[in-house]
C-alpha cells in the first residue's frame, strides 16, 4: 500500500517538475510555495510542527505560530519546484541571485589542502550551500539521507550527484567509513547536523534531550580538523545569502558530548534567526 501512495506522489512531482520547467525560475517558485502552503499541512502534522515551534520558542503567540508555519511550507514548496533549476544554478545562470560572504575562507581551505567539517542545516534552499562550496573548487563529499519514497529518491539521487555534490554519501555505518576514506584523501565533508540519527547521542538540542549526530566530534577527535560553519537565507522569493563561518578549531581532548552539544548551540540561534526557513516538520525530539 504504501509503494501505491510512493508512486502517486512520484507521478505528481514528476509532473510538476515538468510543468516548472517551462514555466522558470520565479514563476515556478512563486507557484511550488503556494501549492505547498495549501497541500503541505494534509500531509504532515500540524500538531508535530507546532509542538517543535514551542519547544524552541516556549513564549510564542498563535499568530507567530500561524506565521512560521507558512513561512516555512512556502518555502518548502519554493525549495522542491528549484530542483529543476539547480543544472541553471550550478552553471551560474543565477549567479545574481546568491550572495556568498566568507569566499576568502573556501580559498584558504582549497589551498592549504586540509579537509574540513562544513556543518550547517535544513535552511532556506540547502542544497545550494555544497553546491557552492563544490564549485569552489573545494573536494567535497556531502552526507545525505535517502528519502523514504523510493522512486522519488531514485530522481532526486541523479540530481544531487550531478549538480550538486559529485560525491553523495548515504547516512549510516557505510557511509561513515567511505567518509573517512574520502577524508583521508583530502575530501571535505558537507554535513547536516539537525537531522533525528539512531547512531548519535542524545544532545540538549532547546532545552530538551535530542539524539545527534557525532560525526563531527569523531573527526576532530580522530584527524584534529576544523569545523565550518555555513548559513543560507532567502530573501525576495529566489535570491539568497549565503555565509561561510570562521572555522572553529576544538581543542582535541574537548568531549564528544561538548563538541555535540556545542554545535548544537550554533544550530539554535540559526533556526532562531528565521525560523520560518528551517523544516519544523521533521519529529526531531523522538
Amino acid at each position: 500500500m504504501k509503494k501505491i501512495k510512493y508512486f502517486f506522489e512520484f507521478l505528481i512531482i514528476s509532473f510538476l517538475f515538468s510543468i516548472y520547467k517551462i514555466l522558470g525560475l520565479k514563476i515556478s517558485s512563486y507557484i511550488g510555495g503556494k501549492l505547498s502552503e495549501s497541500f503541505g499541512p494534509i500531509f504532515r502534522s500540524r500538531k508535530i510542527i507546532e509542538s517543535n515551534i514551542q519547544r524552541a520558542i516556549p513564549k510564542i503567540n498563535s499568530l507567530e505560530m500561524n506565521d512560521i508555519t507558512k513561512n516555512m511550507w512556502n518555502n518548502y514548496g519554493r525549495t522542491l519546484s528549484e530542483y529543476m533549476f539547480l543544472k541553471d544554478f550550478r552553471n551560474n545562470k543565477f549567479k545574481s541571485n546568491i550572495n556568498i560572504v566568507g569566499t576568502e575562507i573556501l580559498e584558504k581551505i582549497k589551498l592549504e589542502k586540509n579537509p574540513v567539517i562544513f556543518v550547517s542545516g535544513h535552511f532556506s534552499n540547502f542544497e545550494l550551500m555544497a553546491m557552492e562550496i563544490e564549485k569552489s573548487g573545494v573536494n567535497l563529499s556531502a552526507i545525505y539521507r535517502p528519502l523514504n519514497n523510493i522512486f522519488l529518491n531514485v530522481l532526486m539521487e541523479k540530481i544531487r550527484k550531478k549538480y550538486i555534490c559529485k560525491k553523495q554519501i548515504k547516512k549510516g555505518t557505510s557511509g561513515v567509513r567511505e567518509l573517512l576514506r574520502l577524508y583521508k584523501k583530502g575530501y571535505s565533508i558537507a554535513l547536516m547536523i539537525d537531522q533525528r540519527v539512531s547512531e548519535g547521542i542524545k544532545s540538549k538540542f532547546f532545552d530538551e534531550d535530542a539524539f545527534t549526530t557525532t560525526i563531527p566530534a569523531q573527526f576532530i577527535k580522530k584527524f584534529n580538523c576544523k569545523v565550518v560553519p555555513i548559513y543560507i537565507e532567502r530573501h525576495n522569493n529566489i535570491n539568497f545569502n549565503i555565509k561561510i563561518e570562521k572555522p572553529i578549531e576544538f581543542k582535541r581532548n574537548t568531549p564528544i558530548e561538548k563538541i555535540t552539544r556545542d554545535l548544537n548551540i550554533w544550530l539554535e540561534k540559526m533556526i532562531l534567526k528565521n525560523p520560518g526557513q528551517w523544516i519544523w516538520s521533521h519529529n526531531r525530539w523522538k
